[in-house]
């Protein structure tokens, strides 16, 4: 399994839109939140091994409507 955050800049206005439309067709969406700064949205996505990262956020969510930008973080352990 791989993790990732996606940082996701929408066009203006459409950030809920951005994200229903995140939670209707993306299948390894695990969380998705609005946040503040720089990015509108903060997708945390569990791949698959031997999925391709890059495909997967350029097929699955740089084409959803109303994305302007992303920024993945590949994140290797989560400390509990």
């Amino acid at each position: 399994m791989q993790t990732l955050f996606v940082q996701v800049k929408c066009e203006l206005g459409r950030a809920y839109e951005v994200a229903d439309a995140a939670v209707q067709s993306v299948e390894q969406l695990s969380e998705i939140h609005s946040t503040s700064g720089q990015f509108d949205l903060l997708m945390k996505l569990i791949l698959d091994d031997g999925v391709d990262p890059g495909r997967y956020i350029n097929a699955n969510i740089q084409t959803l409507p109303g994305v302007r930008d992303t920024y993945t973080m590949i994140v290797f352990k989560a400390f509990t």
